[in-house]
Order: structure tokens, then sequence, then C-alpha cells
């Protein structure tokens, strides 16, 4: 059973049917049991849209829900996770994405090489 948890970045690529995802990621999100969407990037993205960072038209619940993926809210056990996340990666949002996946066991697709470092299942979101 394949479970997975979308990056960001990866998420925006789904959408947008952008090449940087590739195929191979492409094809196991799709063929995935779960895909999972943080919170934490909806947080993300609506915070990069309101600083002027990033422009979208569609918002992230419902590309979430068009994709039929499965939105998971942030909690405690979450946060608390970061607790035990070796300060590899200093980006916040991409530090509260690996300890969900981490308590979640779930697979993390992301572009992010640094990501690597850490202890939590990861697919190259380029391949």
């Amino acid at each position: 059973m394949r479970r997975l948890l979308l990056d960001t970045e990866v998420l925006i690529w789904w959408d947008t049917n952008d090449r940087h995802l590739g195929r191979h990621a492409r094809a196991l999100i799709r063929d995935a049991d779960d895909v999972y969407v943080s919170a934490a990037s909806a947080w993300e993205i609506a915070i990069k849209i309101a600083l002027g960072k990033l422009r979208t038209t569609r918002l992230p619940s419902t590309v979430t829900a068009d994709a039929d993926f499965r939105t998971l809210p942030v909690t405690c056990e979450h946060a608390e996770a970061l607790l035990d996340l070796p300060a590899h990666h200093r980006d916040p949002f991409d530090r509260l994405l690996l300890a969900t996946a981490w308590v979640e066991g779930l697979t993390v697709v992301s572009s992010d090489r640094q990501l690597r470092l850490y202890d939590v299942p990861l697919i190259d979101a380029r391949h």
C-alpha cells in the first residue's frame, strides 16, 4: 500500500501539469492508494500568494478535491515531532511536512534534495 504526502511544490506542479514533475513520480502519485496534502502546504501557498511571491488561480482545497487527494490537518503530534527532527533543513514548512510524514508513516514526494538527510521515505519528484 503506497501512501504519499506531497510537498507544496509538487502539489503546484501536479495542478499545473508542470514538466518539472517527472513521469515516474506522476505515475506513482496517480497510482497511489492515498495521496495526502498537508494543511501546512495550504498555509504556505496562502502566505506566498498574499506576499505576491506566487500567482495561482486555484486554491489548494480546490486542487486537492479535484485530484481526489486527502487533506491532512496539522496536529499537535506533528508539531511535537519537530523536537526529534535533526536541524538539517531550516524551512519550517518542509520540516513540518517531514514530521507529519514520520508520524503518519507516509512517503514524501519532493524535489528537495536536503530531505534525503532525514529518516523519512522519499520519492524524487523530478524523476
